[in-house]
């Protein structure tokens, strides 16, 4: 199997988006059960104190691109990597 790190990156940058839409969609439909899900993610230190206000479309936006983003440059990095250990 060939190592191309264009297409590792861009297919983890589509899974971190296709997973963002998918958790913004549960918070909208059970806000309690994910702060529960986060709060012991966190090791169950006191989320209270965070803003707890609506999700802008704006910044709906910007979490995508931005995770998405993200995503693409580890994935691309993840990959170039490995190519590389795996030629030494």
């Amino acid at each position: 199997m060939k190592n191309n790190p264009v297409a590792t990156a861009n297919s983890l940058a589509l899974t971190v988006g296709i997973i963002y839409i998918v958790c913004r969609l549960l918070v909208g439909l059970f806000p309690g059960l994910m702060y529960a899900i986060a709060q012991s993610w966190f090791h169950d230190i006191k989320l209270t104190q965070l803003d707890g206000g609506s999700l802008s479309i704006s910044t709906f936006f910007l979490g995508l691109v931005s995770s998405m983003i993200s995503a693409w440059i580890a994935g691309y990095m993840y990959s170039y990597i490995r190519k590389f250990m795996k030629s030494s």
